[in-house]
């Protein structure tokens, strides 16, 4: 087997990297933008007066970066080129996500909200899949462009890695549909249009079907934002929403009546694999740092890097980040040979355990900092806090083991997203 980068990703890396010392640093530098990535950067992102929902001025620029690597060519790349992508792999993806978060913070890539100049457009990528030809012609354009988005409702207050459960429901009226329930930490909404929510039409409780996606306006009569719930890393754009009697057509199921967590399945698949890259690249960067710190900072008159103290925990950091680089690369290659479903358990242990090795890495890197890396001034804390969500919010850490342990023993089929086991997580 051939291990190298491959050289097509391998030069897209170069013309990004350009892209961003040409563009996107001068950027940073402009009109005190340094404020949303410097030790000032969560309350520079964060509006107090509004609940803690991101600043406004923090997300125009955003958008505004976006539509620079659009206009570059760049952040397409995940994208059929029929929609102006250059058809990229999941490979290609993970090794991008990677490259990004080894950086550090930057306008290049932020994780705490997945912006990227090379988009992780998931609601296009499940359009594309799984819209129909009307939903496509309405939708396609305005999600490439940022125009227009969803977020996605799927857990609940009482229900969370128990998806098959959820009490959200929705009963058939004639050619509409009424939709009662309640969700929690409904990403961007507080932006989003439309929330993709997830209801049971059919079937009992724990049942792998029967739960169907409706694409709903969120102006709709009866969609309430009840509260904003307040993160260990801020701003939050995550919220708690209810549902009364909402009305919607039979055109706003999206991926066919009852056929919703397969939709989602596939959106797991798609975006753990990349997240797991990013909480990577952001472990590398940790001990990275680290490492130069520990070369140049001599105190008693020598350098740290000759304590093995120091050493020893950094050896075993890069030896992980090693490792789960060949597992990760594995992976994606392939979902991109069989198909997304194809590599489930990897996929789940490659996230759990990119996860866990990031929040270890930051912590490490503080305590070789010292009083340096605990404060804010340098981009650890930071890293730890946001990266310490994945732990639970890509499927709790407990829950991706339990998908493993599936696979390993017998209980789970490796390329069939159907039932309760292909939904824990």
């Amino acid at each position: 087997m051939n291990f190298d980068i491959p050289e097509d990703i391998a030069a897209l890396l170069v013309e990004l990297d350009d892209f961003i010392e040409r563009e996107i640093k001068p950027l940073e530098q402009q009109d005190d933008n340094i404020r949303f990535f410097d030790h000032r950067r969560e309350d520079a992102r964060t509006d107090w007066d509004r609940g803690g929902l991101p600043n406004e001025e923090w997300e125009q620029l955003l958008f505004k970066v976006k539509r620079m690597a659009d206009a570059a060519g760049f952040y397409r790349y995940p994208f059929p080129k029929e929609y102006g992508g250059r058809e990229g792999t999941n490979l290609g993806m993970a090794i991008i996500r990677e490259h990004f978060a080894s950086k550090g913070l930057g306008l290049h890539n932020d994780l705490q909200n997945e912006h990227s100049i090379v988009g992780n457009n998931v609601g296009l990528i499940l359009m594309l899949e799984y819209g129909t030809e009307e939903q496509k012609k309405d939708w396609v354009d305005d999600l490439a462009e940022g125009r227009r988005g969803f977020a996605f409702g799927i857990t609940e207050p009482q229900h969370g890695s128990d998806a098959t459960w959820m009490e959200t429901h929705a009963e058939r009226d004639g050619d509409e549909w009424i939709i009662n329930g309640e969700k929690t930490w409904n990403t961007g909404i507080h932006k989003a249009q439309y929330d993709m929510i997830m209801a049971r039409t059919s079937g009992k409780p724990g049942d792998g079907n029967g739960i169907t996606a409706f694409l709903t306006p969120t102006n709709s009569p009866g969609f309430k934002i009840e509260e904003y719930l307040w993160t260990f890393n801020m701003p939050t754009d995550h919220a708690h929403v209810s549902f009364k009697d909402i009305r919607v057509p039979d055109s706003a199921i999206f991926g066919g009546e009852g056929k919703g967590l397969q939709v989602v399945q596939h959106f797991f698949n798609e975006n753990r694999i990349r997240q797991a890259a990013s909480s990577l690249g952001a472990a590398q960067f940790c001990v990275n740092e680290s490492v130069k710190y520990a070369t140049e900072r001599k105190p008693f008159g020598k350098a740290l890097s000759t304590n093995q103290g120091i050493q020893f925990p950094l050896v075993e950091l890069q030896t992980q980040c090693d490792m789960l680089r060949a597992l990760i690369h594995k992976t994606a290659w392939q979902m991109d040979t069989n198909g997304a479903f194809s590599a489930s358990r990897q996929v789940s242990q490659c996230n759990y355990y990119a996860n866990r090795l990031c929040c270890d890495a930051a912590d490490r890197a503080m305590q070789v900092h010292g009083g340096m890396g605990y404060s804010r001034h340098k981009p650890f804390e930071h890293i730890y806090r946001h990266h310490r969500r994945y732990r639970i919010t890509e499927g709790a850490e407990e829950i991706q083991m339990r998908r493993v342990a599936g696979y390993m023993f017998g209980y789970m089929k490796q390329d069939a997203p159907k039932g309760v086991a292909s939904v824990h997580g």
